[in-house]
Formats: C-alpha cells, structure tokens, sequence
C-alpha cells in the first residue's frame, strides 16, 4: 500500500462560496498512479468545509442563501467581542457546526466511486481569502 499527500489551494472572492473541486480531486489521484484505494479529503481551516453534493446551479444557490439565513452575519456572538484574528465570523464557526471538515471516498481503477449526481465541494464560510488549502491523502494500491 502506498499513501500520498497532494494540496489544493484556492483562492475565495466571496462570503460564502460553494467551491467544486471534484476535477482536481479526481486529477489528483489519476496522476498518483493508485489504481484502487481511497481518498482522504480534508479542510485545514475552521471556517471552510468539505462537502458531497449535486452540483446544479439553483441548488448552490439555496445553499447559499440557506446558509446565509440559518445563522445570520449580523448576530449578537460573544465570539466577534475580541476576535483573535480580527474579523467578526463568528457566524462561520457556528454554520461550521453543520459541516464535515473532511471526506472519504473509495477509487477504483482509477476513478472516484461517487454517484451520479454527487460532486466534491471545497465550502467557504467566511470568505474572500487569498489562499486556502484541501489536504488529500490518498492511500491504495
């Protein structure tokens, strides 16, 4: 068995932002070489996901306007009172709470064995960030 790690990195330009990195996952493990096995995807931020879902166009917009209402900007958070890192995002950490900071699929010859309508999505809750970064570690064979 071998195992390897591959970084994705992204830039974010909006608050909220629904990002499908199921190309560069699968690109990933293509030039692994693995022929069988899995991936480990993961979120090395406490404001950004990782998510399985269909990827169409007025369901990411739900998404998006679901997040935005399920725990407004604009609460009362004891969190935004001193904020470590200055800025008031509170409301990411809370949504975040819903979330999975990871994912792990199984690849077969080569190819993730996601359903049909299922996508990966890279989910920034308090954005826009200049870098941001999806770990991968895909182990097999």
């Amino acid at each position: 068995m071998q195992i390897i790690t591959h970084t994705i990195r992204k830039r974010t330009i909006k608050p909220i932002e629904i990002i499908d990195i199921t190309t560069e996952v699968s690109a990933a493990i293509s030039s692994s070489g693995l022929d069988r096995g899995q991936v480990t995807i993961i979120s090395r931020h406490t404001t950004a996901f990782v998510n399985i879902n269909e990827k169409e166009e007025r369901l990411l917009e739900d998404m998006e306007t679901w997040l935005k209402r399920l725990v407004p900007k604009d609460g009362n958070y004891q969190h935004n009172l001193n904020p470590i890192d200055g800025r008031h995002n509170a409301h990411s950490h809370l949504l975040g709470l819903f979330m999975n900071s990871s994912e792990t699929i199984p690849f077969s010859e080569g190819k993730l064995l996601l359903g049909e309508w299922q996508s990966i999505f890279f989910v920034e809750l308090d954005g826009p960030r200049e870098e941001r970064s999806v770990l991968l570690q895909i182990s097999g064979i």
